[in-house]
């Protein structure tokens, strides 16, 4: 069976997320005490405590990380006194600090020169419970298009994820793989709508699902190989 479409995971499936989320929070915590400088101290306690608000409140964001992390700022500044207008603009243009810093990604050395070779051959999509945006880390040349959860309202593994990018690809599960390093959110959520499945498992774990991917990859420059194979 032929394939026609291969949808990616980013984070920790291209590059690393933990050192790019430290470094986007350091840049926010140095703008806010520049610029909102009677804003409580958010601490990660302090940051729990307010994504339980927001999540209580409006229980549809607990997937949708761009609005919910632009909520608790604009909730932890109101609670330290700022005025609803100010508050706004304050949490908007501390947002987008943090989103600008989310995009200097390090991506795994392997990867532009297998996208390169896999984008020619296959039509290639973005597929992301996260904010990063692939052509602000230069990956847009290599991607048809890219869907998050911010964008379609809901997150991996919800079905609904899996087969909007089918239908904007207009091709069928049969003919598609998608990629990822999350055994329930990429693996068992392409699962279960046809999709055939590769886990990039760099550390090599021991797979403890209900059902096995089709295979898996610890270094992204296997992938054509594999991808080949399901080909023939």
């Amino acid at each position: 069976m032929s394939i026609r479409l291969i949808t990616f995971d980013l984070d920790d499936t291209l590059w690393s997320v933990q050192p790019v989320i430290i470094a986007a929070d350091n840049a926010l915590r140095t703008w806010l005490a520049q610029y909102a400088p009677r804003l409580e101290a958010l601490t990660p306690e302090r940051l729990q405590q307010l994504r339980g608000e927001v999540v209580q409140r409006q229980p549809e964001l607990d997937r949708r990380v761009s609005e919910l992390r632009y909520q608790v700022l604009l909730r932890a500044l109101l609670q330290s006194g700022y005025a609803q207008r100010e508050a706004q603009e304050l949490a908007e243009q501390a947002f987008q600090v943090f989103l600008a810093a989310r995009q200097n990604v390090e991506l795994f050395a392997d990867v532009l020169p297998t996208l390169e070779h896999l984008r020619h051959r296959y039509m290639l999509a973005a597929l992301s419970n996260g904010n990063a945006d692939v052509r602000r880390v230069g990956l847009g040349a290599y991607f048809s298009f890219a869907l998050n959860a911010d964008m379609l309202g809901v997150a991996k593994p919800e079905p609904q994820v899996f087969l909007a990018a089918l239908a904007r690809a207009q091709v069928s599960p049969t003919h598609s793989i998608h990629i990822g390093d999350h055994p329930q959110d990429d693996i068992f959520g392409a699962q279960q709508v046809g999709m055939r499945t590769i886990w990039f498992n760099p550390e090599q774990k021991i797979w403890t699902g209900e059902r096995e991917p089709d295979a898996q990859v610890s270094r992204i420059s296997q992938l054509p190989d594999v991808i080949k194979r399901f080909s023939e």
